[in-house]
């Protein structure tokens, strides 16, 4: 293999790494540290499952406590009677 093979063999296996890290989302910063990158579509459905997670657990809540289910049902029936 000639000098000139190799040095272009080299710059494509460079390349090829730099195209692989863009790819899955890793870049450097100043130190030349790796940090992944961040997708805001990655971002928004985290916090929509955040959201979801806090709505089961209340619904959850109000499935499982029963004296306070009973207790909101007599609340309501309370308000319904007094029109």
């Amino acid at each position: 293999m000639n000098p000139f093979e190799m040095v272009v063999l080299i710059v494509a296996i460079v390349a090829f790494a730099g195209v692989m890290r863009a790819r899955y989302g890793v870049r450097k910063d100043k130190d030349g540290n790796e940090l992944p990158m961040r997708d805001p579509d990655a971002d928004r459905l985290r916090e929509e499952i955040k959201a979801l997670k806090e709505r089961v657990a209340v619904l959850e809540r109000i499935a499982t406590d029963t004296n306070r289910g009973v207790a909101l049902d007599r609340e309501i029936e309370a308000l319904r009677h007094r029109d």
